[in-house]
């Protein structure tokens, strides 16, 4: 009788914490582009890129692999590949140097980490983990931030390994419209109802150097709480931080009462529009709802959802 009460109960305390239909959407940056006019090769291995990325995240997830594990590797795999800004392949500043940004946000415990201005490590977004998980720190950038990854032993590159023949090119050409891949970022939902967010960028190319957008800027370019939903960001990111983007789409949902949906389009589309500013957003509810939101012509964005159904937008 004991052992069939215990049974029970184990059987019931599994089914509670494990609650969530896994969900996990991510983007590769939002710009004005025509996704009609892509170049062929570009769009090949982008679509090989994003379906390996997602099947990798998905099976993380239905694992028991957390949100904030499945966010920052997931943008860690989006760092090391070269179609995006982001790690390798990010673009180069009025130096002709690469500087990277990051961040990460667990809904769960509102604790949330972030680097700029970094130089040569190689994956900024684990340095930013880091920054949330060993630190009573939030930001922290240039040298010291490369300090305290070495402290660490996390990877260390030369700043060419981010330069690649493409990324030399966009630089000589920076004032043109390229169809390229920008600004990367994850937002997941895992089994246990927890939310996390992150997002990884190089900037604005051809930006001052020193400059930093809103991607490290918790509240601008990322945000995340369980009781809400989680927010990644990609765009023109001064405007981003002059109306803390990725805040008020969650603010709206907390003191307003509105869906993910409304909140999301409303900032994009009246907020941010209105001022002259561009870009999008993905995000998750807590119900598993996702949500792409931009103003651009085109947005590079996939996502598995709460059906399991898998869509890639290029």
């Amino acid at each position: 009788m004991l052992r069939h009460y215990i049974f029970i109960s184990l059987f019931v305390l599994i089914s509670v914490s494990m609650i969530a239909q896994p969900v996990v959407v991510v983007h590769g940056g939002a710009g004005n582009y025509k996704p009609e006019e892509l170049p062929e090769v570009f769009k090949k291995e982008y679509f090989r890129f994003m379906n390996q990325l997602l099947d990798s995240a998905s099976k993380w997830l239905n694992n028991g692999a957390t949100a904030l594990e499945v966010v920052t590797k997931v943008v860690m795999m989006l760092e090391d590949c070269p179609l995006f800004n982001a790690g390798k392949g990010a673009v180069l500043n009025s130096k002709g140097e690469v500087e990277l940004d990051a961040s990460v946000m667990d809904g769960k415990t509102l604790k949330a980490g972030a680097v700029a201005c970094v130089k040569h490590v190689k994956n900024p977004v684990l340095l930013a983990r880091k920054v949330m998980e060993n630190t009573s720190h939030v930001l922290l950038v240039g040298e010291g931030a490369e300090a305290f990854a070495k402290e660490l032993q996390l990877e260390m590159v030369d700043n060419s390994y981010f330069i690649t023949p493409e990324s030399i090119e966009k630089f000589t050409k920076w004032k043109e419209k390229l169809k390229t891949g920008g600004t990367v970022g994850c937002v997941a939902l895992d089994v246990y109802g927890n939310i996390a967010a992150a997002t990884s960028t190089g900037g604005l190319i051809g930006k001052k150097w020193g400059r930093v957008g809103d991607t490290p800027i918790i509240g601008a370019g990322t945000y995340a709480d369980n009781n809400y939903a989680g927010v990644s960001c990609t765009g023109y990111g001064e405007y981003f931080i002059r109306n803390s983007v990725a805040y008020d789409v969650i603010a709206q949902m907390k003191y307003a009462n509105k869906p993910l949906t409304e909140s999301a389009k409303y900032v994009i589309n009246n907020t941010i529009k209105n001022q002259g500013g561009y870009g999008g957003l993905i995000a998750i509810d807590k119900q598993g709802n996702v949500v792409v939101e931009y103003n651009t012509t085109g947005m590079h964005y996939a996502y598995i959802d709460k059906s399991g159904k898998k869509i890639i937008k290029e």
